[in-house]
């Protein structure tokens, strides 16, 4: 069993220039970047014009850290002092369920947990003190 914590930064449509700005600045490598309109199961239909080129995900190496990077989906709410979440990866799907549970507990669901393309259990809570948790299980190889 895996368990890992990642800080995860999300922007309303400028995290390519804040990937270039860390990039510069930090001295951080790209391991992994996508746009929404590079998902493997996005369409023309599916995802409109305005999101195809935000960044739906990317990691960043920054020293032996990771750093991950995306924008939010147009038209989702971006209050300022959300930009930073917590990733919590695990192997483990039943794990992943336990997380979020026990973290939505007297806090509150933004995402529920579900398959994704990119993960068995994905999805995202606000605890009961307003931290922004994302649970991600890693699929197996």
């Amino acid at each position: 069993m895996i368990l890992h914590l990642t800080p995860f930064i999300m922007l309303d449509g400028n995290a390519k220039e804040a990937i270039d700005f860390y990039v510069q600045s930090l001295d951080a490598k790209v391991v992994f970047i996508q746009t929404f309109g590079e998902s493997p199961d996005a369409t023309e239909s599916s995802i409109p014009a305005n999101a195809r080129d935000r960044i739906a995900h990317s990691v960043l190496k920054v020293g032996q850290t990771e750093l991950m990077v995306s924008d939010i989906f147009p038209g989702q709410p971006h209050p300022i002092g959300n930009q930073v979440t917590i990733c919590i990866t695990t192997s483990e799907k039943e794990q992943a369920e336990q997380l979020y549970d026990s973290l939505k507990h007297d806090g509150q669901v933004s995402l529920g947990l579900q398959e994704t393309h990119f993960s068995p259990a994905y999805g995202m809570v606000i605890d009961k003190f307003g931290v922004v948790f994302q649970i991600f299980t890693a699929r197996q190889r």
